[in-house]
């Protein structure tokens, strides 16, 4: 049985179709991911399934009494409450009858009113309470927290302190608390260790509603999904099976949509060939195969996957040493670790890793200059140009053509447009206003 039947829905953003006519329904308890390329409306399409963004034309019909449970990419908090209470939030018809079972205890104690009647109401909101595990909430809020890493960072921190990252998964562990009949997750391991991603992986695992989820983790996405929705083309396709077995199945599908092209394309010319030849000399055979052409169904040329190509030419040769680093320490006011020498050469790639918030940014950007150490020193070698890509970056209202065109204006329209294409960017892509 469905829980959301989608018909003819299509989309555009400007001018330029986002998905035209598609549709499809999620069976209640189906774990589902639903892929694409960047670009190709995941998240507009889960916008308008949650209700957050009006399609321009077709319909989304849940059925009654479902109300999805949607992960955005970005939401405020409200200021002055802690991550405990924001995750307590979760059960607030819960905590709501807590309180009207002690204003009955208060009335009962001060004598007034039929007690019997307000005893009997006490009980019967306290048997509500037992059966709905009220008694267990708070072990309930501090295992996912502890799943989730927002243990770790003290659940009566303000959410005001907290990062972008940080506050993402804080939504995250209140939606999950919630336990909607169907999740809308947008993304959810950006921001999650592997240790919290190998959580969230078993308590989706074991999730018995249906959620649609967007990832970009091959494996996240193999371990939680049975089914598989394809966003390409402006079209939709099911896939049964995780994410390998999409795969398999997309690869396979495309290969037969290729042969099936080339080998109507050689009948296409065979056909048109015997019909130049043979005008005059064989009129009517010439004719029936005329025939055969206008009622031919032409197959769409396939089009190639957009693969992004990154070339960095040097404008300078550097010298041996990129960056020198002695005795430093890192962090904001508490030294990360102790003292110590770096050193990075030209040619060298390396990778930072750690857990959320340990300091790998922070390494990054004292490493790069951008912040003072909290000793030693860091210095640049010879001629080093620094080419720097921040975690998260800020808003615009530009088109990306329009945002290359301020940092470069020494080039030419056509030289920033091959830039983007070589990223992976198409014509709809680089006139799209950015979002934020």
């Amino acid at each position: 049985m469905s829980i959301v039947n989608v018909e003819r829905l299509t989309h555009t953003y400007g001018d330029k179709p986002i998905f035209r006519e598609i549709s499809f329904r999620l069976l209640r308890g189906e774990h589902a991911g639903l892929v694409g390329g960047n670009g190709a409306g995941k998240s507009t399409l889960l916008r308008i399934l949650a209700g957050d963004l009006i399609p321009d034309a077709g319909t989304v019909e849940w059925s009654p009494q479902v109300k999805p449970g949607y992960l955005k990419q970005h939401i405020d908090l409200q200021a002055g409450t802690s991550i405990r209470q924001t995750l307590q939030s979760a059960f607030r018809h819960l905590y709501e009858l807590e309180r009207a079972m002690l204003q009955l205890a208060e009335k009962m104690a001060g004598g007034g009113g039929d007690i019997e009647r307000l005893l009997a109401q006490y009980g019967d909101l306290q048997i509500r309470l037992e059966l709905s595990g009220f008694y267990q909430l708070d072990a309930k809020v501090e295992a996912v927290a502890t799943g989730l890493g927002l243990m770790e960072l003290g659940l009566e921190r303000p959410v005001e302190r907290l990062s972008g990252g940080q506050r993402t998964k804080l939504l995250l562990g209140k939606l999950l608390l919630e336990e909607p009949q169907v999740l809308l997750l947008d993304e959810p391991t950006n921001h999650l260790d592997d240790a919290h991603i190998d959580w969230l992986i078993g308590y989706l695992k074991g999730y018995e509603h249906a959620f649609l989820v967007v990832s970009h983790d091959e494996r996240f996405l193999n371990e939680v999904t049975q089914s598989i929705f394809h966003l390409e083309h402006q079209r939709l396709r099911r896939y049964t099976g995780n994410y390998r077995a999409f795969l398999q199945a997309y690869e396979q599908n495309r290969q037969q949509v290729h042969d099936a092209y080339e080998r109507q394309q050689k009948e296409v010319q065979r056909l048109e060939s015997f019909i130049q030849k043979n005008r005059v000399r064989k009129a009517k055979q010439a004719k029936s195969r005329e025939k055969a052409l206008e009622k031919m169904v032409r197959i769409d040329r396939p089009a190639g996957e957009i693969r992004p190509r990154f070339t960095f030419p040097l404008q300078m040769q550097s010298g041996t040493r990129i960056v020198d680093a002695k005795q430093i320490q890192i962090g904001y006011g508490k030294p990360l670790f102790a003292p110590r020498d770096l050193q990075i050469n030209r040619g060298d790639k390396i990778a930072i890793t750690g857990g959320n918030g340990i300091g790998k940014s922070t390494m990054l950007k004292t490493l790069l200059g951008r912040l003072k150490p909290l000793s030693g020193s860091v210095r640049l070698g010879e001629n080093v140009r620094i080419g720097y890509y921040a975690q998260e970056q800020a808003a615009s209202t530009q088109t990306p053509l329009e945002h290359v065109w301020t940092l470069r204006p020494d080039l030419t329209q056509k030289d920033i447009r091959a830039s983007l294409a070589m990223a992976g960017l198409t014509d709809r892509h680089i006139r799209r206003r950015w979002s934020g």
